[in-house]
């Protein structure tokens, strides 16, 4: 029986239920899902194996003007998913009607790859309008293939995943089938407690901050982990720790809560809060974070 592999990049709007998707797709939760937008920050690989297709799916930022150099970083992400990309998926929700930087838009017109629209939150919607809908990207994307979807409720997503099979080239797989992602250990420590920062602080915190794991050590029984929490100015770090470090105590109960489901073990995990200025807009900074700034 042929093999088949390839990439399949998930692209579209902050907060249109990109990381809900691929999360789904790939049975593990890889991407941070919250309310608010702009919470993928990376590119992030989850791979999808079987007998005969590794499926690499790839979530990226939700597409935006960028305002400072983090959300330039972001932005290139988004840019490599269409150069490596076997299949595009452009996700949409209901009453959306064109992405906040047009100029993706236009190569997705031009692409010469197989590009599926879905049409996403159509639970929260009516036949009427999902119809609307329906033609008014057939008539914006005339080549994509248009698909309604509830990624929240796992409407349709089967079906996706069974059309994506369909589309993917032969090809040996790419990574070794038991690789769930191209991530470190360190690297979705370093998310789950972002996510948590992003659920219990509000305005502009959540998106000033940066985690640092310093230490993951692991034997049999436990994972120990110290991880630094970065912020901009000295009054952020006085928020994010809280009245007698109450605030930072809950955000690392919540994440040690979720990293012990993530990795199956005991966690004990230790949270600090520095003070790096201006860091979203220092290219030395975002290189040290993995942001590519070239």
């Amino acid at each position: 029986m042929a093999h088949k592999a390839g990439y399949v990049n998930i692209i579209g709007n902050p907060n249109v239920g990109k990381s809900t998707l691929m999360n789904a797709f790939v049975g593990e939760k890889l991407s941070i899902i919250t309310a608010k937008a702009q919470t993928t920050r990376h590119r992030i690989l989850g791979i999808v194996n079987g007998e005969d297709f590794q499926l690499i799916l790839s979530d990226t930022p939700g597409i935006i003007k960028p305002a400072y150099e983090l959300q330039d970083s972001m932005m290139k992400f988004v840019k490599s998913a269409f150069e490596d990309a076997d299949i595009l998926i452009y996700m949409v929700e209901i009453g959306e009607k064109e992405l906040k930087d047009t100029s993706f838009l236009e190569r997705l017109k031009k692409s010469k790859i197989p590009v599926l629209l879905l049409l996403n939150k159509i639970d929260a919607s009516d036949q009427q309008t999902l119809e609307e809908q329906t033609q008014y990207w057939q008539e914006q994307l005339p080549s994509a293939e248009i698909h309604p979807i509830s990624a929240l409720r796992n409407f349709n997503v089967k079906e996706v995943f069974e059309r994506i099979l369909e589309l993917l080239p032969e090809a040996p797989p790419y990574f070794p089938k038991d690789q769930l992602t191209d991530k470190p250990e360190r690297f979705f420590v370093n998310e789950i407690i972002r996510e948590k920062i992003l659920e219990h602080y509000k305005k502009e915190i959540p998106y000033s901050v940066e985690i640092e794991t310093e230490e993951f050590l692991e034997d049999e029984k436990i994972i120990r982990i110290r991880s630094i929490i970065m912020v901009e100015r000295d009054s952020q770090k006085g928020i994010i720790i809280g009245h007698k470090g109450a605030a930072l105590k809950r955000v690392g109960v919540a994440a040690r809560k979720d990293l012990e489901k993530f990795f199956d073990k005991q966690v004990y995990i230790e949270l600090y809060v520095k003070v790096n200025k201006n860091w979203r807009s220092n290219p030395n900074q975002l290189r040290r974070f993995g942001y590519d700034q070239k």
